[in-house]
């Protein structure tokens, strides 16, 4: 390799002399390239420029300055590097299935008197895997406490790791350990699992820069078996005598409860020509008040036993009484606001006026009394049944 770079030294060098002007020859003559980032798998187009040339051949060369091109002649045998064009101001190449390895800086020359020489930098991003969920058993018992782990490898730079908790993101402990040019990601997840969380759907993300439409992700539902509990619908609020009633056990558990038994005051039920038991549902056809009494619903799986009871009364439709009449309600509520307000007013004029009278013969007299005793016995009406008395006694 060392031999083919000399010989093509030479051949430039010879161009440089016919001209007899060695500093014009390299005036002007600058190449151009950029930085690349591309994903692991994809392809690198490397492109060299030159504003000026005088036919000066252009090379590219790897990381390792191995040559893979001089002008339109492939000098590195690797399939996965093709010539895209080549005139006198531009070589481009490409390479196919980019690899990890492939990144590095690239060199690309101008074999002008001196050499020029422009560097690019090839990034390649590690796609990272698929995660995977570590940590959960089914099924899960209530009160269990676990540890999810979301493990991803294979990103570069460091993935993103996230959960969702039924598409809601909640927040896991994050490590990132590095493995050659790769990064490796887990994110720990620890619940206390209680009943609501069976069939939460628990979702492990990857966002990563190379992933630019989508993103990785693995969703793990979980299983907890708990005790039942139980409770009883009905489908009439106050049962009347000959009404039809139907009462609904549900119990909630898992593994679910199945079947449910049904008693009435501790006992079996009665009558079951009228009583029809279908599964979970207790039917009344007719009802009567030999049907009153408490009946219970049991529901029993492998972790416990639970039940609820419903108290039945049922009434008889004629003794209810009927629906207020509120037209009369408010006309005897008139009449009595009415008649309050005329004795108001009556009481009150009653009271004015014999406030004034008594205020009237109070005055009278009081002048030329002596005494209030004088006062008195001198007022408009007190001397006739003064003499009254005094006759009386004498």
């Amino acid at each position: 390799m060392y031999i083919f770079h000399h010989a093509l030294f030479l051949t430039v060098s010879k161009t440089c002399l016919v001209s007899f002007t060695l500093p014009r020859c390299s005036q002007g003559q600058f190449p151009i390239v950029q930085n690349m980032t591309v994903t692991e798998g994809g392809i690198a187009n490397l492109t060299c420029r030159v504003e000026h040339n005088d036919n000066t051949s252009l090379q590219w060369s790897n990381p390792a300055q191995q040559t893979l091109f001089f002008g339109d002649k492939k000098a590195l045998r690797d399939n996965r590097i093709e010539l895209v064009r080549a005139t006198s101001q531009e070589l481009t190449i490409s390479i196919s299935e980019v690899t990890l390895a492939d990144e590095g800086m690239y060199t690309c020359s101008l074999f002008t008197m001196p050499v020029k020489t422009a560097k690019a930098f090839l990034t390649v991003l590690g796609v990272p895997k698929k995660p995977e969920i570590n940590g959960l058993t089914k099924p899960v018992m209530e009160g269990d406490q676990i540890t999810l782990t979301c493990v991803t490898s294979g990103s570069k730079p460091a993935a993103d790791v996230r959960w969702f908790k039924n598409e809601k993101e909640i927040k896991g402990a994050k490590e990132v350990n590095a493995s050659g040019k790769t990064f490796t990601v887990k994110s720990s997840l620890q619940l206390q699992v209680n009943r609501h969380d069976d069939g939460m759907a628990y979702t492990c993300r990857v966002d990563h820069v190379a992933l630019t439409a989508t993103h990785e992700e693995t969703t793990q539902v979980l299983e907890v078996h708990y005790a039942p509990y139980v409770e009883i619908k009905h489908s009439i609020p106050a049962p009347l005598e000959g009404q039809y009633l139907k009462l609904e056990c549900v119990p909630h558990g898992n593994p679910s409860p199945d079947p449910v038994l049904w008693t009435k005051d501790g006992g079996e039920l009665p009558d079951l020509e009228r009583v029809i038991v279908e599964g979970r549902e207790l039917t009344f056809m007719a009802l009567n008040k030999t049907d009153n009494g408490t009946y219970r619903c049991e529901a029993t799986n492998h972790l416990g036993t639970s039940h609820a009871e419903y108290k039945l009364v049922v009434k008889d439709p004629n003794a209810l009484p009927g629906p207020p009449d509120h037209a009369l309600i408010g006309g005897i509520v008139a009449v009595v606001v009415f008649a309050t307000l005329c004795l108001i007013i009556v009481l009150g004029r009653y009271l004015a006026r014999h406030k004034g009278t008594y205020l009237t013969n109070e005055a009278k007299g009081a002048d030329d009394a002596p005494d209030a005793d004088t006062a008195i016995i001198n007022a408009d009406g007190n001397h006739a049944h003064a003499e009254e008395k005094k006759e009386y006694f004498i």
